[in-house]
């Protein structure tokens, strides 16, 4: 396993971290499962573990805490807050009213005293990032959480909070956690060269694609991960964006194959190539996947191979541009963009 630095913290994290989503009823996964899970991810030398309270609505939490107890200290926790957690108004988003009450919850889940990183899920465009910042900053000082971070916020979004923490004189977000794969690569364009120029560390979520990159999905072969069961319409060959996604694994499966690579070591050595990116998120469900990434855990690739993925999807392009979790509001909600 290789490490590096999560930007300007000085923590030092694992190239390949360990991402909880399918812990509990979404994943399938039983308290037995995680925990051996996490047994296998700490022995092969992750050391961060990435949640989030709208996982299962805690129950994800709920796991980890258990799973990591006893060796807290060897675990680089992180969480994250924003997305709703019930039906309540004020049970979401990034106010201070709702983080100091979140952070609470996490914390009693988690079974923890502190949080290493905690991250907004979401930008939340009905707070400003001096509350929310001010909000994240007191809880820091008060020892409840080490570091915070943003996750899939637009570009223009981590400039405007960096610039507002200068001005406001309050601490800043020092991580991002982006989506990024080979077949997404819209990230490329604005997001992580505005990472690397704010010295933030980046956490890249969905570097398999949402199972296309696992290997699991092939030309000619009836299509059935987690994923496809949840959200079919995101593997709907008959789809143009699907059938391209389709085309270019395969191509992309070939190149894995002349450089004597799985697709899953094509998949994560190329997102942890990428200059700004700290560390890749993988979620496994069971323990075959968890064994296949982390044979890529020193995957180093060539420039060669570099060159031939960026013939099959060009820098920058997202193949599937409507599947992108950081479009701005007012893009998607037409009271925004007329008001």
């Amino acid at each position: 396993m290789q490490y590096r630095t999560l930007g300007r913290t000085g923590v030092r994290i694992s190239t390949l971290s360990l991402g909880a989503m399918n812990f509990g009823r979404l994943g399938r996964t039983s308290q037995e499962e995680v925990t051996a899970l996490v047994d296998t991810a700490l022995e092969g030398g992750i050391n961060l573990i990435d949640t989030a309270d709208a996982y299962g609505r805690g129950e994800s939490e709920e796991m980890v805490g258990r799973a990591i107890a006893g060796r807290r200290d060897d675990v680089v926790l992180a969480t994250k807050a924003t997305l709703p957690m019930g039906e309540g108004t004020n049970h979401r988003g990034s106010s201070r009213h709702w983080l100091m009450t979140a952070v609470e919850h996490s914390l009693e889940r988690l079974g923890v005293e502190h949080i290493d990183l905690y991250q907004m899920h979401r930008w939340d465009p009905a707070t400003s990032d001096e509350e929310t910042l001010s909000a994240l900053t007191d809880l820091q000082r008060a020892g409840k959480i080490r570091y915070f971070g943003s996750s899939t916020f637009p570009a223009h979004r981590i400039v405007a909070a960096q610039w507002a923490a200068r001005k406001h004189h309050l601490g800043r977000y020092v991580t991002e956690q982006p989506s990024y794969s080979a077949l997404q690569r819209g990230a490329e364009t604005h997001v992580l060269p505005v990472a690397q120029e704010h010295g933030l560390g980046v956490l890249v979520w969905s570097p398999l694609a949402s199972g296309w990159l696992s290997g699991a999905v092939r030309e000619g072969r009836e299509i059935a991960t987690s994923r496809s069961s949840l959200m079919p319409q995101r593997f709907d060959t008959t789809v143009p964006a699907n059938r391209a996604r389709l085309e270019a694994v395969e191509r992309l499966a070939a190149v894995a194959d002349e450089a004597g690579l799985t697709l899953v070591q094509l998949a994560l050595g190329f997102v942890t190539a990428h200059p700004a990116v700290t560390s890749a998120l993988v979620g496994p469900r069971t323990p075959e996947h968890l064994d296949s990434q982390l044979a890529a855990a020193d995957t180093v690739l060539g420039h060669d191979v570099l060159d031939a993925v960026d013939a099959i999807v060009a820098p920058g392009l997202d193949l599937a541009p409507d599947e992108k979790s950081d479009a701005p509001p007012a893009l998607l909600d037409a009271s925004l963009r007329r008001r």
